[in-house]
């Protein structure tokens, strides 16, 4: 009986111990990952992108190579003097995404008068932008090829904004997978700050279920108003152009959700 009792009392010494080691590990892990985050070391983070990098043309690369100096912009140099880049103080539009370019080019040579800013990840997709514009004699666009997350935090000066455009984002269906979204409560707040106040924050999806999820972030957010009369989407404007994709999918009878909020404060 003695036995047994002092084999119970050195289990649950050794169990405790186990314990206060495993809690001083994770303790000192997030300790390390803290660390890191201040010195400036990479930490892996939710994405929001798949970089699949695909094979550049002869077209994509030489304009790359040729016009990256007058129509490219680098994350690396930081935060941006928009009128100087410009050359002028008309609204500025930033869109997230932009593919291949062809509706960014377009809405550009449609509207000199405004300056816009594109930010897209694959290079082969910048490089048929910038292509496209020096076709079509577009001069009122640059372009990142960056994350879109970093460079609102690091480039984008705030209060900068009439509109930021976020159109046909991956929806990344799989509810595992929702965290992916780049429409959540830290990105709709940051689009705030570097919007003007009256600035527009337009979205599109063609996937029900995100559209349902950017309202509910929406009006979850604060600071924003909902431009729909009906409180939900709005019709799509002549300023953003069919796609040929979204042309496809209307002529089998899909759907495309329309958002618009504008910044109040």
């Amino acid at each position: 009986m003695v036995v047994n009792v002092n084999f119970q009392v050195v289990s649950n010494e050794f169990q405790s111990k186990r314990l206060d080691k495993m809690t001083d590990k994770t303790e000192k892990k997030h300790k390390t990952l803290e660390q890191a985050q201040q010195e400036g070391k990479y930490i892996r983070k939710v994405r929001s992108f798949v970089k699949r990098e695909g094979r550049l043309t002869k077209g994509q690369e030489r304009a790359l190579t040729e016009h990256w100096q007058t129509i490219g912009l680098n994350h690396g140099d930081g935060l941006i003097d928009i009128k100087a880049l410009f050359g002028n103080d008309n609204p500025v539009v930033l869109e997230i995404g932009f593919g291949m370019g062809k509706s960014l080019v377009e809405m550009a040579k449609a509207a000199p008068q405004i300056n816009f800013i594109g930010v897209e990840v694959h290079k082969p997709g910048v490089g048929a932008c910038i292509s496209l514009a020096v076709e079509q004699g577009v001069e009122n666009l640059k372009v990142y090829e960056h994350d879109a997350i970093e460079i609102l935090a690091d480039c984008i000066p705030e209060n900068s904004l009439t509109t930021v455009q976020l159109f046909f984002p991956d929806p990344w269906h799989k509810k595992k997978h929702h965290k992916r979204r780049i429409v959540s409560a830290d990105f709709v707040e940051t689009l705030r700050k570097k919007l003007n106040v009256g600035g527009v924050f337009h979205m599109a999806t063609d996937w029900e279920n995100y559209a349902e999820c950017m309202l509910e972030d929406m009006q979850s957010a604060q600071g924003y108003k909902n431009l729909s009369t009906n409180n939900d989407y709005v019709p799509r404007p002549d300023s953003r152009p069919l796609t040929k994709f979204e042309n496809r999918g209307q002529r089998l009878g899909h759907g495309v959700w329309d958002l618009q909020f504008e910044r109040v404060d």
